[in-house]
């Protein structure tokens, strides 16, 4: 699907009338986590981190534990759900727009009025496609706008409500930023909505008690365990007695703590609202992050990412776990086949009886192995695309994609785009790169010489261009 069929679907979504239901469609609550590596979770098989809530909710989930997102960094990962579609197919490939974050923030020349406009026209982008929200709001749901979000003004996304306005908020401890002029501007990750899950729920809490029997949705995407990872003394304490923890893990792992907590208090309002029965709930990470020991931040004292996680186009960066539940309808169960959030706009479209069957979405719909009513395909090929926190222009995406990558079965496949200079951006790769990823999860041993995977190789390859290929731009 290239961007003129997305506006082309997209024109069909809004001359569509209403959706009838028959009954009550059930309400959808999206948890997602903030910079977390795929196996710091108990579910997972970390028994230092400590992360009950979750755990529960795995327990009694559709588990797909080989789960990917395309990007390996927030904003478009997370517009990537948002859309399902990946980022070179709805256009925000990128954190921040020309002429970059730096130049933003600490060109004198730069103040709130041209940094508001510089961001806004990058904002916008996001009202040509489709969403989520606003599939859900044509179909008679109230959908509320919470935590990370860079897309401006929650109504950009289609939410009918939020908290994020793309202007700064007085005390705020999260989303703000003072420019070199000394104007205070919004960050543009969030700003008022990252109080939720580090300062509040009760905004979550107020707008499910005024649905009352109107469907919702909530996105619950708090800027956790993001740093700072400072979390309250509480959560640090947990881990205070727990000496085979290298320090430089704890910080990290109070604030997945913190946020597991959280999810607790949201699954137990719900519970006791007598929703559960009514409520879809699914998690998934935005991007992976791991604590470097060698990258001590001394201004902040901070531990830096790994240069294998968060931007990365390793799965340390990329893989997430995705849970599935709805009591009585899902059925508790672990699946290996690889997935990806993309697939979650058309399971969910599914779940809540809004898609048509004459819809084509890059995604699958996860919704029948959920319901344990059909299998996964294991063969299955899934892609993304990492790219540079900047952007050198709006809409063309092949000027700026450093890695494109595909798994399917044990084998991963990276391509490196240096994009014309000597060195890919982040000097992740200096070539192309193949891993087994099954056998070697750190993705230390390049096989791309090994000639008895040539003609596996050649597949991975084919399989790539025929996603997408940017030289054909």
């Amino acid at each position: 699907m290239n961007r003129l069929q997305v506006c082309v679907a997209f024109a069909v979504l809004v001359a569509a009338p209403h959706v009838a239901r028959s009954e009550k469609q059930p309400n959808v609550v999206l948890i997602i986590s903030d910079d977390q590596t795929y196996s710091d979770f108990g579910f997972m098989g970390n028994a230092d981190v400590l992360t009950p809530n979750l755990d529960r909710l795995a327990s009694q989930s559709a588990r797909y534990v080989n789960g990917y997102v395309p990007s390996s960094v927030c904003r478009p990962s997370l517009v990537s759900i948002l859309t399902g579609l990946y980022p070179h197919q709805h256009g925000i490939y990128f954190n921040h727009p020309p002429p970059g974050f730096g130049a933003l923030t600490r060109s004198p020349d730069i103040g709130k009025a041209e940094f508001d406009a510089f961001r806004e026209e990058a904002a916008t982008l996001i009202r040509t496609v489709p969403t989520l929200p606003l599939r859900l709001a044509a179909s008679g749901y109230r959908c509320f706008q919470t935590g990370k979000y860079w897309e401006g003004h929650w109504k950009n996304a289609g939410f009918t409500e939020g908290m994020t306005t793309a202007e700064p908020s007085p005390g705020a401890k999260n989303g703000n930023k003072t420019l070199a002029n000394g104007d205070v501007v919004a960050h543009g990750n969030g700003d008022h909505g990252l109080t939720i899950g580090r300062e509040t729920m009760q905004p979550i809490y107020d707008f499910i008690d005024d649905c009352n029997e109107t469907p919702f949705m909530v996105w619950y995407a708090p800027f956790l365990p993001h740093t700072p990872h400072d979390s309250p003394k509480k959560y640090f304490d947990l881990y205070q007695d727990r000496t085979s923890i290298p320090k430089h893990r704890v910080p990290y792992y109070a604030a997945i703590s913190q946020f597991d907590d959280t999810v607790g208090n949201l699954l137990n309002f719900v519970d006791e609202r007598g929703l559960t029965n009514d409520t879809i709930f699914v998690f998934v990470v935005d991007n992976g992050w791991e604590a470097d020991l060698a990258r001590y931040r001394s201004a902040i004292r901070e531990w830096d990412h790994t240069k294998r996680s968060k931007r990365a186009p390793f799965d340390f960066g990329l893989r997430t776990p995705i849970l599935i539940r709805w009591s009585g309808r899902t059925k508790a169960a672990t699946y290996q086949a690889p997935v990806s959030s993309i697939d979650l706009l058309p399971t969910l479209l599914a779940a809540t009886r809004i898609a048509t069957t004459s819809e084509k979405w890059p995604g699958q719909n996860l919704w029948p192995s959920a319901t344990g009513s059909s299998l996964l395909d294991s063969d299955r090929a899934v892609f993304g695309e990492i790219y540079p926190g900047d952007a050198t222009s709006l809409g063309h995406p092949e000027k700026d994609v450093a890695h494109r990558w595909v798994r399917k079965g044990n084998l991963k496949l990276i391509t490196t785009h240096k994009q014309g200079a000597a060195q890919s951006w982040g000097n992740y790769l200096d070539g192309d790169a193949v891993f087994d990823v099954v056998a070697d999860p750190t993705e230390s041993r390049n096989l791309i010489e090994r000639q008895k995977l040539l003609t596996e190789i050649l597949v991975l390859r084919r399989l790539l261009d025929d996603w997408w290929n940017p030289g054909s731009h």
